[in-house]
């Protein structure tokens, strides 16, 4: 059975941001699209599970999110460019419409420098302007960590932008058998 006309169409105001979301995960853009492509196809084939209580955007971005982890986990690791593709990219980007490319190529740095975990939320919250207990169910962190991530998102974010360099990495922990 196929997915009603307005639930079609509703699919379709999302695109913009779910592609502004899944360009913040991957920072490449055919990458993204097939990341929406993806999310898309999913939600087309299980829309009867999509419940009218929820929000269909939040519905959606967990969708992509979800994609996301399984395009990691296959890879075995998480997404890396050339430093000269991202160059270009940055470059590409700035002249496609910036009103003060300068700051979009500072940011768009800054943004590069954050670990994933700080760059998914900081992008949930402060752009998609999801609220902290919307983006801990889509992530499925406790709210705690969603506001601590946050607040080490925006505190990097912040020195980036003033051209302090990044504060050391917290080492990775690991398992000592």
């Amino acid at each position: 059975m196929q997915a009603p006309a307005a639930f079609r169409q509703q699919l379709l105001g999302a695109i913009p941001r779910l592609r502004r979301y899944a360009r913040s995960l991957v920072f490449e853009v055919h990458l993204a699209d097939d990341l929406v492509q993806t999310a898309l196809e999913r939600a087309l084939a299980h829309w009867h599970q999509f419940d009218q209580q929820r929000d269909l955007a939040m519905w959606l971005l967990s969708i992509l999110h979800n994609a996301h982890l399984d395009l990691r986990r296959r890879e075995g690791r998480t997404t890396a460019m050339d430093p000269a593709d991202v160059a270009a990219e940055i470059d590409a980007q700035a002249v496609r419409g910036a009103s003060d490319p300068g700051l979009r190529i500072d940011l768009e740095a800054g943004l590069r420098r954050l670990s994933h975990d700080q760059r998914e939320i900081l992008m949930l919250v402060g752009v998609e302007q999801l609220s902290y207990a919307e983006a801990a169910e889509l992530l499925r962190i406790p709210i705690g960590t969603v506001m601590s991530r946050l607040s080490r998102a925006r505190t990097a974010l912040r020195q980036a932008l003033d051209g302090h360099a990044p504060a050391p990495a917290i080492p990775t922990l690991r398992r000592v058998i």
